[in-house]
């Protein structure tokens, strides 16, 4: 049985209620509450259908995030245990909390489970977990020292798992995954400098995200091989290659701009050699970003009844359009 509009409103204040809290807390219990309802009203989401391979999928993210807590809530009773004062944050015991957060957020090397996880969701639900489920444990990293050797090195490793692991995949989803483990490597990589800069990556990120899926799941799109079936108009063939070329992070796009944050923070920094491998990285996902549109720059626009339901708003399509090209519109108004 599916869920209904009013249950699904619940688990969806729930969420936003989660994350409310671990924002606003001022003490590590409270953020560990946050996390563990904010999981607990996720999982029911991921529901759809009654098969195994739904039941699989919440089954390995309910352990992920399980053992994730777990780590952080023992964490946060041996800080108290180690130190006389519950302000200052021992260095190893900083470390894993740390690291718990990059597994519950499915950062490399801890990304083994979000592929898998997510080929087997819907769409809507897919969006949450790229966009809305990073933002609470990004939060709890922010507050806490950084280790910025361990972040680098977990950014790096993100970018780099993020590039290869897309290379090979069919699945769109699949695509999108390795994606988003790419794009945090580069969020990641903003809690060493500036912790508000990773919160104009997620709101730029989501944007694109969100345009994303509710293109692919509009024109019921779940595989490379299907843009040889689907007939789009011209104005959907425009608005697929910018949101496309957005996503690789391709100026005038704006998804140019949260990349050009990072690359001028590195530079002030002298970062030189890890900003060259993190660049040529996201010149491998560009790579594959481009490879889904050559499907549908080899074939002609043609007229298919099937497809006329699927169709989108032109209004819409304009705007999510213009969306993509704000950045030289950004670029122009900081002129001022």
């Amino acid at each position: 049985m599916l869920m209904k509009n009013s249950t699904k409103t619940l688990f969806m204040f729930m969420m936003l209620f989660s994350t409310m809290m671990v924002l606003s807390s001022t003490n590590w219990i409270s953020m560990w509450m946050g996390l563990e309802i904010n999981m607990m009203s996720f999982i029911p989401m991921m529901y759809f259908k009654k098969n195994n391979s739904s039941s699989e999928s919440m089954m390995s993210y309910f352990m992920v995030q399980s053992i994730s807590s777990i780590m952080f809530l023992m964490m946060i009773i041996m800080n108290n245990m180690i130190m006389i004062s519950s302000y200052m944050m021992h260095e190893s015991v900083n470390t894993i909390i740390m690291c718990s957060m990059m597994f519950k957020m499915g950062a490399a090397p801890f990304h083994m489970w979000m592929p898998q996880v997510m080929k087997k969701m819907k769409w809507e639900t897919c969006t949450l977990l790229m966009t809305w489920q990073k933002l609470a444990p990004m939060s709890v990293l922010s507050s806490i020292t950084n280790n910025n050797n361990l972040i680098m090195l977990i950014a790096l490793m993100s970018t780099i798992i993020g590039s290869i692991g897309g290379l090979n995949q069919t699945s769109m989803k699949m695509i999108m995954a390795y994606s988003s483990i790419n794009h945090l490597g580069w969020m990641v990589a903003c809690l060493s400098f500036d912790n508000e800069m990773w919160i104009n990556y997620l709101a730029i990120y989501s944007i694109m995200v969100i345009m994303m899926t509710f293109f692919f799941n509009k024109m019921s799109i779940n595989f490379i091989n299907q843009m040889n079936i689907n007939s789009m108009t011209m104005m959907e063939k425009m608005l697929y290659f910018s949101m496309m070329l957005s996503m690789g992070g391709l100026p005038p796009f704006i998804g140019f701009l949260p990349k050009w944050m990072v690359i001028q923070s590195m530079l002030t920094k002298s970062m030189y050699m890890l900003l060259l491998i993190m660049m040529l990285m996201t010149l491998i996902t560009l790579f594959y970003y481009i490879r889904m549109m050559s499907t549908l720059m080899l074939i002609n626009s043609t007229t298919s009844k099937l497809m006329l339901k699927t169709n989108m708003n032109n209004n819409l399509q304009l705007i999510m359009f213009m969306i993509n090209m704000m950045l030289p519109l950004i670029m122009i108004i900081n002129m001022f």
